[in-house]
């Protein structure tokens, strides 16, 4: 018998959320990390905002607000305005960032506003930290072995805006002919992004960004955005190795692995002085290389050599998903915000099949 084509809505409903999310749905592991994170940072969000005794309205919890965040990078969703829509709906979105079903979803605005707080108050950085470390709780770190890597990031600015500083270009946008370089030009819509081309690819007004990965499953250590420049690449690596030596065992042997564009013998010295082995990959075209050859010839350096794709995954991820392809959003604090979340995010992903394959194996 056919049946009928009606919609009957009950008044009430006495099933729960996680009544309608999958056992085995992969972000249940992820928001399980995610929340014992958010758990760890939770006196760093509480100070974000003045005490209870002051009054005052309440604000969206951070918390949420990070949840939130995390799912517009995995779902690659390119505004806070589509999110809160389909957060509206969602009852999968509910369920992860910690809505009920009655709940109010906030305004694309709370964002904005929250975004200065928690790039005054580190707070995405934390919560990076945080996910390392329940990363090196499970024995998924290796802190000896490293590998370094830069990306290119699109800017949220076009080439009409990027003009003379002062002021003397005339408003046709007609820059065909003329000679545009960042000493002389800046952008009218982003003041912090340069104007940069490398090998083959077109001048674009771009950032830069760089991480450092664990050879072991190539999970990111460190990640920052620098303005675009030639050297940019070479200072953040020393930045992060320095970092990473400052936590590491004083026995531990560190090596760092990298591509031919850090073959430069001032990078190569600053690792020498940090007393980390340069794994770095030779480049011999029409000159000398930096790297000592009897390093070059140790079969560490050919095991580093294979480990430094893992790095790769990360920027190739995180461009697959969109939030660093081209940024959709202006200065370099909030690039450098929305980069190492984006690689919290990342690490998240892998954490949560590195989980599962420990389950499949005991």
């Amino acid at each position: 018998m056919r049946g009928a084509d009606t919609f009957t809505e009950s008044l009430f409903t006495m099933r729960h959320l996680d009544d309608f999310v999958p056992a085995n749905h992969p972000l249940g592991p992820v928001r399980g990390m995610v929340n014992q994170a958010l758990k760890n940072i939770e006196p760093l969000l509480s100070g974000m905002y003045a005490t209870d005794i002051k009054g005052g309205r309440p604000s969206v919890a951070p918390e949420k607000l990070l949840r939130a965040m995390l799912l517009q990078i995995f779902y690659s969703i390119r505004s806070e305005r589509m999110l809160t829509e389909r957060t509206q709906y969602n009852l999968l979105f509910r369920w992860f960032i910690g809505l009920s079903m009655d709940d109010t979803v906030w305004v694309p605005s709370v964002f904005t506003k929250n975004r200065e707080r928690l790039i005054e108050h580190d707070g995405v950085i934390e919560l990076f930290n945080e996910v390392l470390a329940i990363a090196n709780q499970n024995g998924w770190l290796s802190g000896e072995h490293l590998s370094v890597d830069g990306t290119l990031i699109q800017a949220r600015a076009g080439h009409k805006s990027f003009r003379t500083k002062n002021g003397s270009d005339d408003d046709t946008g007609n820059f065909k002919g003329k000679k545009r370089r960042n000493d002389t030009h800046e952008s009218t819509t982003d003041a912090d992004v340069r104007l940069y081309r490398k090998g083959k690819t077109a001048s674009e007004l771009r950032f830069m960004g760089h991480t450092l990965s664990e050879n072991r499953h190539g999970l990111i250590a460190s990640a920052v955005v620098t303005k675009a420049d030639g050297y940019a690449a070479r200072e953040a690596a020393k930045v992060m190795v320095a970092d990473a030596k400052q936590v590491a065992d004083e026995e531990d042997q560190i090596t760092l692995g990298a591509d031919k564009g850090y073959d430069a013998a001032e990078f190569v010295e600053a690792l020498t002085e940090l007393k980390v082995l340069p794994h770095v990959a030779q480049n011999t075209a029409n000159r000398k290389s930096a790297v000592p050859d009897h390093i070059a010839a140790s079969d560490g350096y050919v095991i580093s050599r294979q480990k430094r794709k893992l790095i790769e995954q990360g920027f190739g991820w995180a461009k697959f998903v969109e939030p660093i392809r081209q940024v959709m959003v202006r200065g370099l604090e909030k690039v450098d915000q929305l980069f190492v979340l984006t690689m919290a995010a990342y690490n998240l992903t892998r954490m949560r099949t590195l989980e599962q394959i420990r389950l499949q194996t005991t």
